[in-house]
């Protein structure tokens, strides 16, 4: 018969506050205290959960007889970064399904296309930063980045618009695990955004707006259903955002790039008209070092015993990405910022989890990972081969564990840009 053992419990009635006192690092410092990678707690109101870690723990997390999404997203979440019935909060058939929707629109092709309109926009950009006395790159990127997604996706966006539309993409992610002012600040950006993207889908399928049938507005404004029905206009608004909001967030990887290539020159001087190879080592460092997401939730679909531990039916599950990307057994020296670490490593969905882990088709692990990498390295070469600027000494470069997501301070200033 299994083994049962008594796993570490971090004590208290609600353990909500010290998650949000210590951010990222709340698991970690709980699997160290503990010296183990498994252990419960009371969060959201004081439900019981398991928060565990590493390679072992991620493919038990997207087992899919073991974990399911469906009840497992906070509400906040759901009213902020994910909407209501997105595919991130459904299982089974259903997912599947809709996740090769998503998965569609990967193609080598659509990969192409994206990166191209991303570095034309990245290009004319530089052209007024020339003439700026300094640029926020995190603000302009996020502005590029709301432009490209729409153009790759066929919504279409006036030039007046981009401003506000790019700061309500923003505010998705960047609300999500907040309080007060800035997470209320996102549920209006969402409800905002619906309702535009709500009134588009209504006329792609009115036919008063045209859209090319490969585009991610077309597909999703056509998609039916494992029923054969056509998804209402709010759940369609609601996908359409889960392709626009993740295109958005990659700015917070590409002011960390950014940050990568200042605080290790020597790093900058191997990418210097470097080959792709080079670049995606970096990329996939940056990916790795830098905090993203602190982690990702699931609930338990049926009684299994893991570890010694009894997972009971429906009871609350979180792994912790931040952690297992920095995990000691799965990494050499996990806090020094090494690319290098990436030539020998053999791929695996299960080390490696900045936008979750397990298999693209099958699982929740994030359909948009590629595209992040191709636009991530796309920026890199526009950073170090294309641009020169200078990073002026008294912005505040230092980023915070426990703002979720988090930045450096002042968003990563440049001034006396210039094309090269």
């Amino acid at each position: 018969m299994p083994y049962k053992e008594q796993i570490p419990i971090d004590k208290g009635i609600d353990n909500s506050l010290a998650m949000m006192r210590e951010g990222y690092l709340y698991i970690s410092n709980r699997r160290k205290r503990f010296g183990k990678d498994i252990f419960e707690t009371r969060l959201l109101g004081g439900q019981k959960a398991v928060c565990i870690a590493g390679e072992e723990a991620v493919k038990v997390f997207y087992d899919e007889s073991k974990i399911k999404r469906q009840g497992a997203a906070p509400k906040r979440i759901r009213q902020t970064l994910f909407g209501e019935k997105a595919i991130q909060t459904i299982d089974d058939t259903s997912h599947k399904h809709r996740k090769q929707l998503f998965m569609s629109l990967m193609t080598e092709k659509q990969l192409q296309d994206v990166v191209n309109i991303f570095k034309k926009e990245w290009a004319s950009a530089i052209d007024k930063w020339e003439s700026e006395n300094e640029v926020i790159l995190y603000h302009e990127v996020t502005k590029i980045l709301a432009i490209t997604a729409c153009k790759w996706a066929g919504v279409p966006l006036s030039q007046s618009d981009a401003s506000l539309r790019a700061s309500q993409l923003e505010k998705l992610f960047d609300s999500a695990a907040a309080i007060g002012p800035r997470h209320w600040k996102g549920r209006q950006a969402r409800n905002a955004l619906e309702l535009w993207l709500q009134k588009i889908i209504k006329d792609v399928r009115n036919s008063k707006l045209e859209t090319p049938e490969e585009t991610a507005l077309h597909r999703m404004a056509w998609y039916r259903d494992t029923n054969g029905k056509l998804l209402n206009t709010e759940v369609t608004a609601v996908e359409v955002l889960n392709i626009l909001r993740p295109i958005v967030a990659i700015s917070v990887y590409i002011v960390f790039a950014a940050l990568a290539l200042f605080e290790n020159p020597e790093e900058k001087e191997k990418l210097l008209n470097g080959d792709e190879d080079v670049f995606e080592l970096f990329i996939q460092e940056v990916r790795r070092y830098y905090p993203f997401f602190p982690f990702t939730t699931g609930r338990v679909r049926e009684n299994f015993l893991w570890k010694g531990h009894d997972f009971k039916k429906e009871s609350l599950v979180l792994l912790d990405i931040y952690g297992t990307n920095h995990h000691p057994n799965l990494w050499d020296n996990p806090e020094q910022f090494t690319p290098d670490r990436f030539k020998e490593r053999e791929e695996s969905p299960y080390d490696l989890i900045p936008q979750g882990g397990g298999d693209y088709y099958k699982g929740h692990r994030c359909p948009g990972e590629w595209l992040t990498v191709e636009v991530m390295k796309s920026s890199l070469d526009l950073l170090v081969n294309h641009m020169e600027y200078n990073v002026p000494k008294q912005q505040n470069l230092r980023y915070s564990m426990m703002r979720i997501p988090s930045l450096p301070k002042d968003r990563f200033i440049m001034d006396r840009v210039k094309k090269v």
